[in-house]
């Protein structure tokens, strides 16, 4: 397998392919939907939730937790998770930013 070659990239380049990579899964996907709308720290109810085993659930929250969009916390012999909101915010600025420079009324093709 190659190299990624990310030096080619600026860092916001780079941090949004990071981003979006920690994204990339629906499972991940319906996690922070689920702390968002909870809007408060969330313990072991995930796997109810989602449907998925334990190990696999953990592996999602893992992921995110390593790409900073959640923040855990142990409460006994629970994990609690909740919305990072300074990384969250960083997300919503750099993807906004991203998306608002597109003018969808000038189409190419």
């Amino acid at each position: 397998m190659g190299a990624t070659k990310t030096d080619l990239f600026t860092q916001q380049q780079n941090e949004m392919a990071a981003m979006a990579k920690a994204l990339a899964h629906p499972a991940r996907i319906a996690i922070l939907q689920y702390l968002v709308k909870k809007n408060a720290c969330v313990c072991g109810d995930l796997v109810e939730e989602l449907g998925l085993a334990q190990a696999t659930t953990s592996q999602h929250l893992k992921e995110l937790k390593t790409a900073g969009i959640i923040q855990g916390s142990i409460e006994g012999v629970s994990v609690c998770y909740c919305i990072n909101p300074k990384v969250w915010k960083q997300y919503k600025e750099l993807f906004n930013a991203f998306f608002k420079d597109v003018d969808l009324q000038n189409t190419c093709c």
